[in-house]
């Protein structure tokens, strides 16, 4: 375990599973190293470890280096596997179906579930960046499951409102959503109604209609 900023900060458990979309921890962790009131405290699955190097250029050591304290998935006897330990919240980004399932059912023997778990039972929030389409039954009776526990299931659905203009835009636009269900302040992305008018008119206007070239008929 290592450790970082003072512990009087809020504390924020940042969980990175195996599901695809480990940009969305990556960047999360960014936000909220930037946030000068945020302690973080890192948990990444062994099958996210692998995930990370199939789908980014960072190394696992740079993701770490994000965080103010790393626990290893398989430190069951870590401080925010204990309800004393207070946290703000954590988020789970992304989160597999598997993830999400051991915690529907109560199968936490590893840091990763047991962290979300502590975290429920403490009434604290606890959000689900849940990567999977389509979805089963099992899926969604484990979502209704997680959500009757007190889990915000957050898929990372894109929005376009903002015309975004890459990969990290989408990505912005979902952490920043995120880090506002559990109250901390980030201004990564256009908000609807808050942005400029010329951006919002420019996404809410119709289409320009098809013109045919050729002599107009007399």
């Amino acid at each position: 375990m290592t450790t970082g900023r003072a512990s009087s900060k809020r504390r924020v458990v940042v969980g990175i599973s195996g599901a695809s979309g480990s940009a969305y921890g990556i960047r999360l962790l960014e936000m909220l190293h930037a946030t000068p009131d945020v302690e973080t405290h890192l948990v990444v699955s062994r099958s996210a470890r692998q995930t990370m190097q199939l789908e980014t250029s960072v190394s696992i050591e740079q993701v770490e280096a994000l965080a103010d304290v790393v626990h290893s998935s398989v430190d069951i006897g870590a401080s925010i596997s204990s309800g004393s330990f207070r946290v703000h919240a954590m988020v789970i980004a992304p989160c597999s179906i598997k993830t999400m399932s051991n915690l529907a059912w109560g199968n936490t023997g590893e840091l990763l579930a047991r962290a979300a778990d502590v975290a429920l039972k403490e009434r604290r929030r606890v959000v689900l960046m849940l990567r999977e389409t389509p979805l089963h039954v099992g899926h969604i009776e484990s979502m209704l499951r997680v959500s009757q526990a007190g889990a915000i299931v957050f898929p990372p659905v894109p929005a376009f409102y903002n015309r975004p203009q890459s990969v990290a835009d989408i990505v912005d636009h979902s952490v920043m959503r995120v880090l506002d269900l559990i109250d901390i302040d980030c201004e990564a992305a256009p908000r609807w109604g808050e942005t400029s008018r010329a951006l919002l008119a420019a996404a809410t206007s119709p289409l320009p209609e098809k013109t045919t070239q050729g002599t107009p008929h007399a």
